[in-house]
């Protein structure tokens, strides 16, 4: 199924609501640090349920050592700053999506280390800042998901 990737996540509660997402279509989560919260933050569990047990949840200690195991993943950017709207490209089973931290998003070398093609975006309202990363995530994960029929064939 798909990879969900969260470079330097900062708010324990989206985290959480994205481990249930991930728990909920069978999703890889990927956690880039630094984070700005403890693994055990009772936020995080508190957003995240009982969720955890049924999410497959990694972390690497930064960009490079993510990359070093997803060769065979093909990644897309999320990011305010692109022009595809995330409905035009055709997804495959082990895609990666790479989403930045809350209140920054992706920093320029990540979003640009892509292919223009896949560097993707959710239209918004013009002058409009973004939308809640768990949202985004949700959204992206099941037009993906509902590309591939929800994967009942």
């Amino acid at each position: 199924m798909f990879h969900v990737i969260l470079y330097e996540p900062e708010i324990p509660p989206n985290t959480g609501n994205i481990i249930r997402v991930c728990a909920n279509t069978g999703c890889t989560l990927h956690l880039i640090e630094p984070l700005g919260f403890e693994p055990d933050d009772r936020q995080l569990r508190r957003a995240g349920l009982d969720y955890h047990d049924w999410a497959k949840v990694l972390r690497y200690p930064d960009y490079t050592s993510f990359l070093g195991s997803a060769r065979a993943m093909r990644l897309y950017t999320l990011s305010t700053r692109n022009d595809t709207l995330y409905t035009i490209p055709r997804y495959g089973p082990d895609d990666g999506f790479v989403f930045g931290p809350e209140t920054r998003g992706l920093r320029s070398e990540v979003r640009e280390s892509v292919p223009l093609h896949r560097r993707i975006t959710l239209p918004m309202i013009p002058g409009n800042r973004s939308l809640n990363l768990a949202n985004t995530v949700s959204i992206v994960i099941y037009e993906a998901w509902r590309q591939l029929n929800f994967g009942r064939g």
